[in-house]
């Protein structure tokens, strides 16, 4: 009889305990205040994080500024040694003919470096010109030298390149050389009326070389896509930097 009375008045008492009702516009009230809150924390959230991240650009900007700095100095000590150097700018006896390939990039360099790069027209990385071998040509090769790689091609090479690579620009237009009316067209009034003259200009340059080499222009080299991220495997695949000689003629059918 106990335990069935105090079972008894539990059950009495649960029912005395109502859940207490909430008006809706209250319950509206609470709604809004959450998503008010939700939207505040969200709107805290992102301006930390845009915060964080313009401390990052700040850093790199500082960072880059710095290293183009230290690059430009590097750049200006380099040259005043070889200004002291005058047995670096010699000519070799033997070559007339050099094809030079841009495998640096020239972000923060010298002005001078800069002025070099465009007056060699690499504009863009691992691209190659053929330049003749002169006094000027060496003491511009000399001046970019950290920032491209350089050697003396032999016939075979200059064949490959021009026949795979070569291309002219044409009214504003760069079309391939694939027909001998345009280089008769344009190059005829030097003696060269067809691709086997153009290369046998190139390779053995006389006194048209500069008018024939403008004609061409520079030549994109094939390199994968994450050559240049992957800095270690690029170098020990491609090399490093500066004169190379006769050892260009490999790396141009690599990268042919």
């Amino acid at each position: 009889m106990r335990r069935g009375c105090s079972f008894g008045k539990m059950a009495e008492e649960e029912q005395r305990k109502k859940i207490p009702l909430v008006p809706e516009n209250l319950l509206k009230k609470r709604k809004a205040y959450q998503a008010l809150k939700a939207t505040e924390a969200k709107r805290a959230l992102l301006e930390k994080k845009e915060h964080r991240k313009g401390k990052d650009i700040q850093f790199k900007r500082l960072e880059w500024f710095l290293h183009d700095a230290w690059r430009q100095q590097r750049d200006k000590v380099r040259l005043r040694r070889l200004d002291g150097k005058p047995h670096g700018l010699e000519v070799p006896d033997e070559h007339s003919l050099a094809f030079v390939v841009r495998i640096q990039r020239i972000r923060g360099v010298s002005v001078m470096v800069q002025k070099a790069i465009a007056r060699l027209r690499l504009k863009k990385i691992f691209s190659g010109v053929f330049v003749q071998v002169t006094p000027q040509t060496i003491k511009t090769l000399r001046t970019v030298e950290p920032y491209v790689t350089w050697g003396f091609p032999n016939l075979k090479s200059v064949r490959e390149l021009i026949l795979k690579r070569g291309q002219a620009k044409v009214k504003n237009k760069i079309i391939p050389l694939t027909d001998n009316t345009v280089i008769e067209e344009h190059l005829g009034k030097f003696g060269v009326i067809c691709l086997e003259d153009l290369i046998h200009e190139i390779a053995f340059p006389g006194k048209n070389f500069q008018a024939i080499s403008g004609f061409l222009c520079p030549f994109h080299l094939s390199v994968a896509r994450h050559a240049p991220k992957n800095r270690v495997g690029f170098l020990k695949e491609v090399g490093t930097p500066g004169y190379r000689g006769e050892r260009i003629n490999q790396l141009i059918r690599q990268l042919n």
